[in-house]
């Protein structure tokens, strides 16, 4: 954030009226630097910290020099009621409910950190790559979340009137405020996942993308890029001379990672084009590894890293003794 602050970049939560204004942004970092010392020297009196991620560690172990140890927990996601999702876009017997349909879905609050306006800039150059062959196809984009009040309420608003302006809103959905089975589905008929957060501590979002068997394009920051998405997807364009080696170099691939508008619609386009028409096991081979790759965030592997962080404190203090027991 002090970097951000700095180099006077407009975002969320810097905005123009500050990062364009030399003395606030002065102002500014003054308050950030003293906030920082603060919290540093409060986190220096931890004697163990958990945190949700290598990234989220990098970040504490710079503020909290003088932190105890700082152990890496990831956060718990339901994997196991996702496995039994379809990595196909046809339905088989196995399957339950059908196939994959060409539809990318978001999942996450409408709050203004989630870039939500990135996905549709996104989605809107994706459709327009190649003269509309992807229109054609017909695929859909829906924003899944809720909204805590009435700001995000009015975020919504404007997201579907950029929807408009970008000419995607006949093929843009708008869930909102939904219980998890409605998720679930969605996750079920969905072909892709998309994340745009920049520098999200963990993303649990991605993990349960992952786990449902969505080819997930993720941020290319924190913590999608440090622990969920260890290995990208390097795509080579179907039409090049090479491309006939491009499934095996990236048969352990487990999803994407973009940070421009450009970068996702490429990974959206890559995806697509390739269940429609030649190099569709490539695509089934990534599902399953992201899948698979996903069980490392699972509610068991929580609870063991839990209990293995946490007993050794315990154990290597003395236990507290009442008067009357002495």
């Amino acid at each position: 954030m002090l970097s951000l602050v700095w180099e006077r970049r407009p975002s969320y939560n810097n905005n123009v009226e500050i990062s364009a204004n030399r003395f606030v942004t002065y102002g500014k970092l003054v308050y950030y630097a003293v906030f920082a010392m603060l919290y540093g020297m409060l986190g220096s009196l931890s004697d163990l910290t958990m945190v949700n991620s290598t990234w989220t560690k990098g970040h504490i172990s710079y503020l909290w020099k003088m932190a105890g140890k700082i152990h890496v927990v990831f956060p718990p996601v339901d994997t196991k009621s996702l496995k039994d999702l379809p990595t196909t876009t046809t339905a088989t017997a196995t399957d339950k409910g059908g196939g994959r349909e060409k539809m990318i879905i978001s999942i996450g609050q409408f709050r203004p950190e989630k870039d939500h306006a990135l996905q549709l800039q996104s989605f809107a150059k994706f459709l327009s790559m190649h003269d509309g062959t992807m229109k054609k196809m017909g695929v859909k984009l829906v924003l899944i979340g809720s909204c805590r009040g009435e700001n995000d309420k009015k975020r919504v608003t404007q997201l579907q009137k950029l929807a408009n302006e970008l000419n995607v809103a006949d093929d843009v959905t708008f869930v909102l405020n939904e219980p998890y089975s409605v998720l679930k589905d969605y996750l079920r008929r969905a072909s892709v996942g998309v994340h745009t957060m920049w520098n999200e501590h963990f993303g649990i979002g991605v993990v349960e993308m992952m786990a449902a068997g969505l080819v997930t394009v993720a941020h290319d920051s924190g913590g999608p890029k440090s622990d969920i998405i260890l290995r990208p997807w390097v795509f080579k364009d179907l039409d090049s001379s090479d491309s006939s080696d491009s499934s095996t170099a990236t048969t352990d691939s487990t999803g994407c990672l973009a940070s421009t508008a450009e970068g996702y619609a490429e990974a959206f386009y890559q995806v697509f084009r390739r269940e429609s028409e030649v190099k569709s096991e490539e695509i089934v081979q990534i599902r399953e590894n992201g899948r698979k790759s996903a069980e490392r965030f699972s509610d068991e592997v929580f609870m063991d890293s839990f209990k293995e962080t946490m007993l050794p404190l315990f154990k290597n203090r003395p236990r507290l003794k009442l008067r009357w027991q002495e």
